[in-house]
């Protein structure tokens, strides 16, 4: 889950990180009374969950309340990188004398952080490792140990900070690094930690949250909104309240699997004959019938899809309630469409005659199945 910049900047705020005054709006004449209210030269930033937004048009300067209503009225429903722009965050323009980089990433090869930090702010990070590898400080943390003081100070001393700033700027990366811990990030990033006549001010703020973290994190959901941290689709939104684990796509075949490697092959395995995947649709383990009724009827109520399969191996999850699920959802939706399944494992044999009994085949080999859905739809 990647916050919005104003998002994320709330979250610095609250750990005491030092932002640019400032105020979201959707309103252009909203945006020249916070101009106003600034007083002084301002600038105004699309607030999209995309990066390059300042090459893009999408980060603008304005002198005057005025100008800033111009450059809002611009940048408010209209498109940056082809996201259309609702909000935009206008603050006040500092006055940088340095641009530096701070940041905390997740290595998987380490299984563990890795704070950043860098003389060259204001570039992606990407390019600065591309070009001038040698400028950037890395320190893989010990997660036993932890993050410590000498440790942020060395750092900030790398990028060449003294004195006041060194210490005002360690004291942002051990804030940094709380932050990533505490809120499961996956990405916390200050690009750039602007050196100003006030000190270190974080100008940009990026924060990206670990989605399977987020059931620690409800808080955050009510703060900011669920629909706009989440960028689910309607279908995603609704198969999320009834606690489904899925993933819409553009195809016309519901899949629905039990484990999400076993989800995952199905969707490749039907694309490998032809087909094209509806959606991931994920049970999990020993899922009863009346979670295979619903995953079920919330597939067949899809006017997108034209045709279904079931993908059950059947290990704590029991056959024989899968097919009472898929019965059951066939029968209370009235809903007929075109259905295949592959059903192997913990009650096979009652399973497949509860199916026959329903008039639905059932199938031994997932190739087979992938095939003969994808045929139905005369691929």
């Amino acid at each position: 889950m990647r916050l919005l910049e104003w998002e994320a900047k709330e979250i610095f705020r609250d750990y005491g990180i030092p932002i640019p005054n400032g105020r979201i709006t959707s309103d252009p004449m909203e945006a020249r009374e916070i101009a106003e209210e600034i007083g002084g030269p301002v600038v105004v930033k699309a607030q999209i969950p995309v990066g390059g937004r300042g090459k893009a048009g999408g980060v603008r300067f304005a002198e005057t309340a005025e100008e800033a209503y111009e450059v809002a009225k611009t940048l408010i429903g209209g498109e940056v990188r082809g996201v259309k722009v609702e909000r935009v965050l206008v603050e006040e323009k500092m006055d940088i004398q340095r641009e530096l980089y701070l940041g905390v990433v997740i290595d998987r090869g380490s299984r563990s952080y890795t704070v950043l930090a860098t003389s060259e702010g204001g570039m992606e990070i990407e390019e600065v490792a591309a070009r001038t590898p040698e400028k950037i400080i890395r320190m893989t943390i010990d997660p036993v140990e932890g993050f410590r003081v000498h440790h942020a100070r060395w750092m900030v001393k790398q990028i060449g900070l003294i004195g006041r700033d060194l210490l005002r700027g360690s004291d942002i990366l051990l804030r940094l690094y709380r932050i990533a811990v505490e809120m499961d990030a996956e990405l916390t990033e200050i690009n750039p930690l602007a050196l100003t006549s006030r000190g270190l001010i974080a100008v940009d703020a990026r924060l990206n949250i670990d989605d399977n973290a987020l059931f620690r994190h409800q808080t955050l959901l009510e703060r900011f909104g669920e629909s706009e941290l989440l960028d689910l689709t309607e279908r995603e939104r609704e198969a999320r309240k009834l606690g489904l684990t899925y993933v819409e796509l553009d195809g016309d075949i519901g899949i629905i699997g039990n484990g999400a490697g076993l989800t995952m092959a199905t969707l490749d395995t039907v694309q490998l004959y032809g087909g094209k995947p509806a959606n991931f649709l994920d049970l999990g383990g020993g899922a009863p019938a009346d979670r295979v009724e619903m995953a079920v009827s919330f597939l067949l109520a899809d006017p997108r899809v034209r045709a279904i399969f079931i993908n059950i191996l059947g290990g704590i999850t029991r056959c024989d309630e899968v097919a009472r699920g898929i019965i059951a959802a066939r029968e209370k939706t009235g809903v007929e469409k075109p259905m295949v399944v592959r059903m192997i494992g913990t009650q096979e044999e009652e399973g497949r005659r509860l199916l026959e009994e329903a008039g639905i085949h059932c199938l031994d080999s997932m190739e087979e199945a992938a095939e003969r859905v994808v045929s139905l739809l005369g691929r």
